[in-house]
């Protein structure tokens, strides 16, 4: 039986890596962008009170009643929708 020579084996253990290693999702990066904007979209962030979402943006087109618990509502604006827990932002999510 053949020895495996030491500079054949470091070579595939080295050419591996990059093999094995996955792809980095853009949703990370997009969560962390300043200002909270995605595609130049100011949304609501997540803290905020139904009150502080109305005044800096308006009557939602559509408010969905909570569901579950805890009560989960969303407004529905034209370019996002806004997810609430109780009365606080948990989620916006901009349309596509």
């Amino acid at each position: 039986m053949k020895c495996i020579s030491p500079l054949v084996l470091m070579t595939v253990l080295f050419a591996m890596p990059p093999l094995v290693m996955g792809d980095t999702l853009l949703l990370d990066a997009i969560a962390e962008t300043p200002g909270n904007t995605e595609v130049g979209i100011l949304r609501p962030t997540r803290g905020q009170s139904m009150v502080q979402v109305y005044h800096k943006y308006g009557q939602a087109q559509q408010e969905m009643p909570a569901v579950g618990q805890p009560p989960i509502s969303r407004w529905i604006y034209e370019k996002f929708t806004v997810y609430f827990e109780h009365d606080h932002v948990i989620e916006t999510v901009v349309h596509r």
